[in-house]
């Protein structure tokens, strides 16, 4: 069974177009869970209307309290979704990008025995024409603790994990941390994390992104030392739990 996981917060501009490039690689078994925090446009009206018994939407309860990190607010709902997902292999999914055809079957067949797989995506600007061909070799992607520390890999969208991994990922730790490094980072702790090089979506960047891989950081230094250490941190005391 394949779980999709997308958060989702005012997308009504894209949802349509990424549902509709998911749905047809999936079975009637499968499912996409939404988890919404509190959108205030039409984006819980369009999926809705698919009226599809696959789709299930969980209203999360938006994440008010102070921090200065905006990725916990999308870390907060994904474990939402995550805590829903009834999967055998969890697909993490953005509100607004696209799907290639097989992407699905694709990496079914890649993924063995591991516990995570990252592929890769071509770049596209707000009306998807192709900004980057290769978002690995534009971040020089590569697997490895500490490399992924300083400079992270792991784009959410780009990535699948399997049910067994959430046993040790789950619940994200209460320090502030992305939840596609931390989900890469278990899985490259227990040495199964795989890359591939195919190019599976397409990733929309534009202004509205709330992730924090949608463009080049203009974080201060002290933010960034200050959220890496925070990762690092929650990974070792992760750690010393399941050893």
């Amino acid at each position: 069974m394949i779980s999709v996981c997308i958060t989702t917060y005012n997308g009504e501009k894209h949802i349509q177009a990424q549902l509709d490039s998911i749905l047809p690689q999936l079975c009637s078994t499968d499912e996409i869970i939404i988890s919404d925090d509190g959108s205030t446009d039409r984006t819980i009206q369009i999926v809705e209307k698919y009226e599809d018994k696959r789709i299930k939407i969980y209203h999360h309860t938006k994440y008010n309290k102070f921090c200065k990190f905006p990725f916990s607010k999308i870390t907060k709902n994904m474990e939402n979704a995550l805590i829903h997902a009834k999967g055998d292999y969890i697909f993490l999914a953005d509100q607004d990008d696209i799907w290639f055809p097989k992407k699905v079957l694709a990496v079914i067949q890649e993924f063995g025995d591991n516990l995570g797989l990252l592929h890769d995506c071509i770049v596209v600007d707000e009306n998807v024409n192709e900004l980057i061909s290769s978002y690995f070799t534009q971040n020089k992607s590569k697997l490895g603790i500490i490399g992924n520390l300083f400079n992270s890999s792991y784009l959410g969208c780009c990535m699948v994990v399997k049910k067994e991994l959430l046993i040790k990922a789950l619940p994200f730790p209460n320090l502030p941390v992305p939840h596609d490094i931390w989900l890469g980072l278990i899985a490259d702790w227990k040495h199964k994390m795989i890359i591939s090089n195919q190019k599976l979506l397409k990733y929309r960047r534009h202004g509205f992104n709330l992730s924090t891989s949608s463009g080049k950081s203009k974080a201060s230094f002290f933010y960034k030392v200050h959220y890496r250490t925070n990762i690092f941190v929650a990974l070792l005391i992760r750690m010393l739990i399941n050893k």
